[in-house]
């Protein structure tokens, strides 16, 4: 497990909702909070959550994307290969890209791969445009990444 505290972190507000709760008396409104943290070095996080008010929502899906740090293998600042990422109905393809290239990513993958550190790559979003579902999306493709040494270790090969 990646400890948080030993990195030096950037904070990026994906998306922000407000949501009722229809009870007795009418409706009771909260707020959800989309947050991406990363180094920009290879580690990268998301929280969601839920609180009655905007500044703890935000507080409370940091925490928990301080504590959801994934490892992404990067090749000069791009990815090694292209991945698919699913997540319910959406999908996220990522794409390595020649250098010089920029993230070409809409803002909820944007988001994720500048926290990442992933300067050059291309991203393409299928089906459900669901900013949280792209996140996880995204998550999954990218902790499906292997460097060529893991994939040559696994099949028993010599890298």
């Amino acid at each position: 497990m990646i400890n948080a505290d030993e990195l030096d972190l950037t904070e990026k507000l994906v998306f922000i909702n407000r949501v009722a709760k229809t009870v007795a008396g009418g409706r009771r409104m909260g707020f959800t909070a989309l947050m991406v943290v990363g180094d920009g070095n290879g580690h990268v996080g998301f929280g969601h959550a839920k609180a009655k008010e905007v500044p703890e929502a935000i507080r409370k899906a940091t925490e928990i994307a301080r504590r959801s740090l994934i490892s992404v293998p990067r090749k000069d600042g791009s990815l090694y290969y292209e991945v698919i990422g699913r997540q319910d109905a959406s999908r996220v393809l990522l794409k390595p890209a020649s250098e010089g290239t920029g993230v070409i990513a809409g803002s909820s993958v944007r988001a994720v791969m500048d926290a990442a550190g992933i300067q050059d790559v291309l991203t393409k979003c299928l089906g459900s445009r669901n900013p949280l579902n792209l996140i996880r999306a995204t998550f999954n493709g990218l902790k499906s990444l292997e460097t060529p040494a893991q994939v040559a270790l696994r099949r028993g090969k010599s890298a």
